[in-house]
């Protein structure tokens, strides 16, 4: 159920209550509270979180292992890029100290 708009008008004193009109999000905020939730124990929380875990889908162990596979790869590549950048950088910046003295 959506609620009516006000008009709005350039005066501050119209409005809610002489105050200068606010974004519908804060219109929405004062709605009326949901009641509480029902609190569950501690072991129906239990069952209820191996409930869902067991609708998920997990991953074959053949495709966990192939993804591991790849992303040590990826480490091992950006490794030796990142060294190769580092010892470019510090030669650069020997050859300027050696130019500067």
């Amino acid at each position: 159920m959506a609620k009516a708009k006000t008009p709005i008008t350039g005066s501050k004193g119209a409005g809610r209550g002489g105050a200068a009109a606010k974004p519908p999000a804060v219109a929405m905020a004062t709605a009326a509270p949901s009641p509480p939730k029902k609190r569950t124990s501690p072991a129906q929380f239990a069952r209820e979180v191996r409930g869902e875990a067991k609708k998920i889908t997990w991953t074959s162990w053949k495709e966990t292992w192939i993804t591991s596979i790849m992303v040590f790869i990826m480490v091992v590549v950006t490794a030796l890029f990142l060294r190769i950048v580092d010892i470019g950088l510090g030669a650069m910046i020997q050859q300027l100290l050696k130019l500067a003295s």
